[in-house]
């Protein structure tokens, strides 16, 4: 197949006319198909159904430090489950504090706080900087740009590469002292797939913001999420920052959502004894503590860090395939010049880039089709994507059948929106 922009006028015309015959067969088949969101299938969630059953009737419901986890209390989380997730996020438990079941929900309690309180003493709260800003690399992920959007930041847009955020245009942007912070999503980024590279890290952790309370939002929700043996690896961020000096910078993330079960997984943050100070502080009026029945359900099951790993084993089984479907499909397209895509070793999505200016067109003929994806301009700050190109693929949901038809609808889509774009530039 020849690149597109090679063809005659009168090739294009036949071509388009002859997606519009496929296009319009696929109308006919009235399907429903949705990739818009990183939900695991139902065979991934199968896979954690014997946890339910970890505590049941007669079980001991008590914490190795005699915490009786059925009662109030412990608010920062029980010993072993702390120790565990440590040894997800590379820390010490004594930097972790256990949630929830949402790590997005402790990133927005922790900007919450960071509104109301200094977070370093001496310091105005966020709420009182007026012009006060949040670096956002792009493409990223959409609930990020929500918490910092709905805290009234001015996102600033951070174009990434292969080796992470654009660090000439970060380190530029973080003289200004009204810019409090930056999402990171480090490994097997959301949506690009790619993993900071060992220079981006250490060019991170040696930044020195005009802000002294600029915090890093180190939500490394993908840690584990490894598709083959050949996996991508990250430095840890804390060992970094403490070898410039910058310990109280980052603020770390991650949870079990995408490995257990994402309404009832267990989440992490870990941060230096001064932020954590800060933000506990918050906490001893939020909560009395957390779901400890759901922390000790967690660590029974997984036993500690080597049985986490081996368990993420099982979900790569179940995901690679359904990765290496939509790698294929959009494979075929390679050669029209149409797409240009990522290949991640791990994490949830791919993303694509279509021709400039047909994003949305694509998004919308795919609607029109039966497949329901994630909204162009998701991956951007306020829903702008200034070259409507990227659009966030999310391959996990559907069955490997559905996943392909979906796919085909995607392929389709692209070539008419390419097709139409380039004759309306004649």
């Amino acid at each position: 197949m020849m690149k597109y922009n090679e063809l005659s006028k009168e090739q294009r015309d036949a071509e388009l006319s002859a997606l519009w015959e496929d296009m319009n067969a696929i109308k006919e088949k009235g399907l429903q198909l949705n990739m818009a969101r990183g939900v695991p299938s139902p065979e991934q969630l199968a896979l954690s159904k014997e946890m339910l059953n970890v505590l049941y009737a007669e079980a001991d419901c008590t914490a190795e430090d005699g915490t009786d986890c059925r009662n109030y209390g412990v608010m920062d989380g029980i010993p072993e489950c702390k120790r565990l997730m440590a040894d997800v996020l590379g820390v010490t438990p004594d930097m972790v504090m256990i949630g929830g079941n949402s790590s997005l929900n402790m990133m927005f309690d922790t900007i919450s706080c960071f509104m109301n309180h200094p977070v370093v003493p001496g310091n105005p709260a966020w709420s009182l900087i007026p012009d006060r800003k949040f670096l956002c690399p792009v493409p990223g992920y959409d609930r990020h740009f929500g918490v910092t959007g709905y805290f009234g930041f001015e996102m600033i847009p951070v174009m990434m590469d292969d080796n992470g955020p654009d660090m000439d245009k970060v380190e530029e942007l973080i003289q200004d002292p009204s810019v409090k912070g930056m999402w990171c999503v480090p490994k097997y980024s959301n949506p690009t797939g790619i993993s900071y590279s060992d220079e981006v890290v250490r060019r991170i952790a040696a930044m020195k913001p005009a802000a002294p309370d600029f915090r890093l939002m180190w939500d490394n929700a993908y840690c584990i999420h490894d598709l083959t043996d050949e996996h991508d690896e990250i430095l840890n961020i804390f060992e970094e920052c403490e070898k410039t000096g910058n310990v109280d910078m980052p603020i770390e993330f991650c949870s079990t959502s995408k490995i257990t079960f994402p309404g009832s997984g267990v989440a992490a943050m870990a941060a230096s004894e001064n932020n954590m100070r800060v933000i506990k502080e918050k906490y001893q009026y939020q909560t009395i503590g957390y779901d400890k029945l759901n922390m000790l359900r967690h660590v029974r099951f997984f036993g500690d860090y080597e049985g986490m790993k081996a368990h993420m084993k099982k979900h790569a089984a179940v995901l690679k395939p359904r990765f290496d479907v939509v790698l294929s499909k959009l494979g075929t397209l390679e050669d029209t010049g149409a797409v240009w895509f990522n290949h991640p070793r791990g994490g949830y999505f791919v993303s694509v880039n279509v021709m400039d200016g047909t994003a949305k067109r694509v998004v919308a003929l795919c609607k029109e089709a039966g497949v329901n994806l994630t909204g162009a301009g998701a991956t951007y700050p306020y829903g702008n994507d200034p070259y409507d190109s990227n659009i966030r693929i999310a391959p996990s949901f559907p069955s490997l059948e559905e996943l392909s038809s979906a796919m085909d609808v995607f392929c389709i889509c692209a070539r008419i929106a390419a097709l139409e774009k380039m004759n309306a530039l004649i």
